[in-house]
């Protein structure tokens, strides 16, 4: 069988230039993959060529991440809903028709935005260490809180070293099975990213703006429970961030999700991205 190829490019999206991943056969079943800090849609490089056979697979970066624009604070807001809004205007220019999405990290509240505004545009939700509960915030999160509630000088201070090596290597290396599985390009090349001139600011008003997140929990945990969507979950249940807990309220809330968990870390892909590209094959089929 002759095995598909990686394509990347970019599209205009209301005057940004958008960069994606792209691999497989537009005629198969669709995924969109949304992911977060630290890094972009290069977190997905090795599960898409996994899939690659099976699905067609789009995984952008969002606005001011990775190889997309980042357009100046001043005519774009970096807030989660404004992301959100850039990011399904992106699904409707790529064509995409009901696709499945993989949402990592950040990539969860995008998806829930779009789902509240949009009920009927994902056929099914594969949750990556993804939260909508408060019970779901880790402890890295609740040491964040001061930050999220009042942004100053000194709050500044606790939540900066994120944006550093070490705090980059918490999202990779904290609660790995075994950290020399993890390629450090990956982490290196996040924290390139991370680096340019102005992205601190524009990661600070995205981390302060979670609160707002936080605050619509209630609304997408009755949408879960009203509508019940098939979800799969695949879970490193050693994230600092978004633990296991975050997994298991999504599943009381819909028992019909499927749980997978992982010994790893917040990036559960970069130990287990074979073991859940067999779970996601299972789960939509092939």
């Amino acid at each position: 069988m002759k095995r598909k190829t990686m394509h990347y490019g970019k599209i205009d999206v209301g005057g940004i230039h958008i960069f994606y991943r792209e691999a497989g056969d537009k005629e198969k079943q669709q995924i969109i993959l949304l992911n977060g800090v630290p890094n972009a849609s290069g977190a997905f490089q090795e599960l898409m060529t996994d899939l690659q056979n099976d699905y067609y697979l789009v995984a952008p970066d969002f606005p001011g991440f990775g190889e997309s624009d980042v357009p100046d604070k001043k005519s774009y807001q970096y807030t989660f809903d404004n992301i959100s809004l850039t990011i399904e205007k992106f699904i409707e220019r790529m064509g995409l028709r009901h696709p499945s999405v993989y949402a990592l990290g950040y990539g969860g509240p995008i998806t829930f935005r779009i789902a509240a505004r949009r009920p009927n545009m994902f056929a099914s939700l594969i949750l990556q260490n993804s939260n909508l509960y408060e019970e779901g915030l880790g402890p890295a999160m609740r040491d964040a809180a001061p930050f999220l509630e009042n942004r100053n000088e000194k709050t500044v201070e606790l939540v900066k070293p994120l944006l550093t090596l070490e705090g980059i290597k918490l999202f990779f290396l904290n609660g790995a099975k075994d950290p020399d599985n993890i390629n450090p390009d990956h982490y290196i090349n996040a924290l390139h990213y991370l680096s340019r001139p102005g992205q601190e600011e524009i990661q600070l008003d995205l981390l302060y703006n979670y609160a707002s997140n936080i605050a619509e929990y209630p609304k997408w945990q009755k949408w879960l429970k009203e509508t019940k969507p098939r979800i799969l979950l695949v879970w490193g249940k050693n994230d600092v961030f978004f633990p296991l807990a975050a997994a298991e309220a999504i599943k009381k809330d819909v028992p019909s999700a499927e749980l997978n968990v992982y010994d790893t870390s917040h990036l559960a892909l970069e130990e287990h991205h074979t073991d859940i590209a067999e779970n996601i094959r299972s789960f939509l089929g092939a």
